[in-house]
C-alpha cells in the first residue's frame, strides 16, 4: 500500500499542470518564415527539423494547373528576383496563374532577405511544388526518424480574383485533394481558407478533410460560424481579436482555437495562458521553447 502511495504521488507531481504541455499544436508559418525564406523546401525541413507539429503553407496555381506553394499569386518586390536576377519594379505584377511552372522556376525568391525578417537565411531559392515539399518533408523525416508533421494548406481565393489569379473554388479544391490523396496523407492535412465558398465545399464534396476557418474580420465568432453555415474543427483569428474568455467560448461550442500570426516572446506567453489548441509562428523555436519550459 505504501508503495502504492509513493507511486501515486510521483506521478501526480509529474502530471501536466496546463493543456499546452500535451497536444499543442504548433505551426511553423510558411515553414519557418522567422528563420528561412517563406514557403522554400528549405524553410520547411528547418521546421521539421526543429519539431513543429504541423508545417503550415499557401497554394496558387500555375497556367498548367500546377500547385505552387506562395503566399501571393504574384512575385513579391519585398524579396524575389526576376528572371535575370534583377529586382522586380514595386509596381509589377507577374501574375503566376499566367505562367507555367518551367516558367515560375526561373524566379529566385530567396536570395534577397525580407527587410521584415532580420534573422532570416538568405538562399538561392524557388517556388516549390507542393508535391516536392511533401516528398522532401517526408523523406527527410524518415531519415532522421521523426515523425511526419501534419501540412496545413491554405487556398488562395477570393470572389474577386476568380479567373484572375486562380481557378474556381471547386477547381483549385478538386486539384489539391487529389495530390493529397495521391501522396497519401489525407489523414495528415487541414485545409484553410478566408474564402467561406472553399471551405464550404470542401465541407460538401470531402466531408472528412479536417477544415479550419481563418478570420480577420472583427465580427464576432458566432456571425463567421453562421455565415459559414458549418461549424469547423478549427477556428483560427488573428491572435488580436482574441481573448480568454473568447478562446474558452470557441473551445466550448466544440471547436479548436488555433490563431496566426504569433511572434513576439510576450505575446507567444500571453496566448499560450489562454490555452489555445495551437498557435501559427513564423518562429517555431521561439514556441518550441516555450512550451517545453511551460
Amino acid at each position: 500500500m505504501r508503495n502504492f502511495i509513493v507511486l501515486s504521488i510521483i506521478l501526480l507531481s509529474c502530471s501536466p499542470k496546463k493543456e499546452i504541455r500535451i497536444g499543442m499544436d504548433i505551426q511553423g508559418h510558411r515553414g519557418a518564415r522567422g528563420l528561412a525564406p517563406e514557403n522554400s523546401l528549405a524553410a520547411f525541413i528547418m521546421a521539421a527539423e526543429l519539431g513543429v507539429t504541423t508545417l503550415e503553407l499557401d497554394l496558387v496555381v500555375s497556367k498548367d494547373n500546377q500547385l505552387v506553394v506562395s503566399h501571393e499569386p504574384f512575385f513579391s518586390p519585398d524579396f524575389c528576383l526576376d528572371t535575370h536576377g534583377n529586382p522586380i519594379p514595386e509596381d509589377s505584377v507577374i501574375n503566376m496563374y499566367e505562367l507555367t511552372y518551367e516558367e515560375i522556376k526561373q524566379f529566385d525568391c530567396g536570395s534577397t532577405q525580407n527587410p521584415r525578417f532580420p534573422e532570416q537565411k538568405q538562399i538561392n531559392t524557388i517556388k516549390p511544388l507542393l508535391s516536392d515539399v511533401i516528398d522532401s518533408v517526408e523523406s527527410f523525416s524518415k531519415s532522421k526518424n521523426l515523425s511526419p508533421p501534419r501540412y496545413n494548406i491554405e487556398l488562395k481565393t477570393k470572389k474577386e480574383t476568380d479567373a484572375i489569379f486562380h481557378p474556381s473554388p471547386e477547381v483549385f479544391s478538386g486539384l489539391v485533394f487529389d495530390l493529397v490523396k495521391k501522396k497519401g496523407i489525407l489523414n495528415r492535412i487541414t485545409i484553410q481558407s478566408f474564402d467561406f465558398r472553399t471551405l464550404q465545399y470542401f465541407k460538401k464534396e470531402y466531408p472528412h478533410i479536417q477544415l479550419a476557418v481563418l478570420i480577420e474580420n472583427e465580427q464576432s465568432w458566432k456571425a463567421n460560424i453562421d455565415s459559414l453555415g458549418f461549424k469547423p474543427e478549427i477556428y483560427s483569428p488573428y491572435y488580436q481579436l482574441l481573448s480568454q474568455e473568447i478562446v474558452q467560448e470557441i473551445q466550448s461550442a466544440g471547436m479548436k482555437v488555433i490563431p496566426w500570426t504569433v511572434n513576439d516572446f510576450d505575446e507567444l506567453n500571453k496566448v499560450l495562458a489562454w490555452e489555445v489548441d495551437g498557435i501559427i509562428t513564423d518562429y517555431p523555436d521561439r514556441a518550441l521553447t516555450l512550451t517545453k519550459k511551460k
